[in-house]
This record gives C-alpha cells, structure tokens and sequence, in this order.
C-alpha cells in the first residue's frame, strides 16, 4: 500500500478546505498513492464557529470529499464536523473511496493545556476500523494519541495501520511530545501509524489557544521507526507500507498477545 499524507492548513471556508482537498489528493494521485490522509479539522480550523459549518456525514461536503475520491480513484481520509444532538458538533474522521465509506467520531476530547474542546464538541464512543487496498486501517483523531488502550483496541480488531489525522497545539516541547507519542503507539500497538498534522500556519501566529497546527507530519514503522517525517511547513509525503512488516513485528514483539491487563 502506498500512503499519501497531505500537510496544509486549512482555513475559514469549507468550500476553500474542499478545493485544497481536491488540488492535493490531485498531487497525492502522481505518487500513485492508494490512501491520501488530511488532517484534522480540515472542513474548517479550530478557533472558529464550528457548529455554524457542521453537516451530516451524508451532507454536501462530505459528498464533495467523495466525488474527489471517485474521481481521483484514491481513498480519502480527512477531518470534518457533524452535528451533535446536543447543539454541540463531533469531530469526525471521514474515511471514504472506491472500497469504503465510513467515519470515526473522535473520542478523546482536548481539554489540556488551557484549551476545551469538550465545550464545542462531543465525544465519540467507537473505535473504527476499515479495509482499504486489503489492508484493515484504524482510525484515530490527535488527543486519541495519549491513550494507548485505543490504539490496541484497534490492532486487537485487525489494524494493520492507524491513520491519525491531527491539528496539534503548539508550545514548548510539542514537537517532541508529538513524536514520543506517534513512536510509542506504533510500539503499543505494532502497527504502521500514519500521522498527518496540520502544518504551521504561515503566519505564525495561530489562533490564541486553539490547535491550529505543528506539522511534522511522520509515517512510523510497527518498530517504531520514523519513515518520513515533513517539517513545519505545507508539503505532501509518501510511504509504501508493507503490511507484512506488521506481522513479522508482531512475531518479534508479541505485546498484544502477551498482555495481562
């Protein structure tokens, strides 16, 4: 499997978000990838109205989302926001293409470091797991990435990789916070973890608290080895992924089978 991972910062408009979406799934297309991974929040960024642009899965965005992968004859996965009963919105992982139409609900809300999701967004309650180019993807959403019980709920349902779409808050000892965890959870979990951030926005400025994005971007082997890894900056990186690296891992590392508790 050949796995794409799209950099960028989206911004205000959702119909802008979905041009950029279509503009770098076209990129994305030249490498051949078979999964082409967005970040979080890519409908609009955080430090926004989210409810105001909130639509169902089955909405005029998400459709947009899917007429490019139609098009593109790629697998999408990008974040949104749907409605929530509560008047609150989900942020939703939407993972779609020629094989599979689903979507996550992320669980695991960011209330640290001075800001509060759950004040907006309500959480999910199910992990998700999906078959793309034969091979079972997991999905989680940035915050989800400091709870390692998801990340082995999710190779204990197949997972061969985890696709982890994220909008990290900056800050002092972010970065390595960021790539401590991505390693540890493909180490948790032997599995590929695929983890697309948003990039530094270009003015770095950001948007007061809210997580508007870090970038680097890494694909990180089931040895937890850093593949690739993107900078700050906007930029498209691509790895093949051998899913039978995860099952020699696995031989190697049993954690999941030797597990107690």
């Amino acid at each position: 499997m050949r796995v794409a991972i799209a950099q960028v910062n989206s911004g205000p408009d959702p119909e802008d978000n979905l041009r950029l979406v279509r503009e770098w799934t076209a990129r994305a297309s030249g490498t051949g990838a078979d999964l082409v991974v967005f970040p979080e929040a890519m409908m609009r960024r955080f430090g926004l109205p989210l409810r105001e642009v909130a639509e169902p899965v089955d909405g005029p965005w998400a459709d947009g989302v899917r007429a490019v992968a139609r098009e593109s004859g790629r697998t999408i996965a990008v974040g949104m926001f749907t409605p929530a009963p509560d008047g609150r919105v989900r942020n939703t992982l939407l993972l779609t293409g020629p094989e599979v139409d689903t979507a996550y609900d992320k669980i695991h809300l960011y209330d640290a470091f001075g800001y509060r999701e759950s004040d907006t967004v309500a959480p999910g309650t199910d992990p998700v797991t999906a078959t793309v180019a034969g091979v079972r993807i997991g999905l989680a959403t940035c915050y989800d990435v400091r709870f390692p019980g998801l990340f082995t709920r999710l190779a204990g349902q197949g997972a061969q990789v985890v696709v982890l779409c994220a909008s990290w808050g900056d800050g002092p000892g972010k970065v390595d916070q960021w790539r401590l965890l991505t390693r540890a959870r493909a180490l948790d979990s032997t599995t590929f973890v695929v983890a697309c951030g948003q990039a530094s926005p270009p003015d770095g400025t950001g948007a007061g608290s809210a997580p508007t994005g870090i970038g680097h971007s890494v694909v990180v082997s089931p040895w937890g080895r850093p593949l690739a890894e993107a900078g700050p900056e906007a930029r498209l990186i691509d790895v093949e992924i051998d899913p039978d690296e995860v099952a020699r891992a696995r031989a190697a590392i049993p954690v999941l089978t030797d597990a107690r508790l």
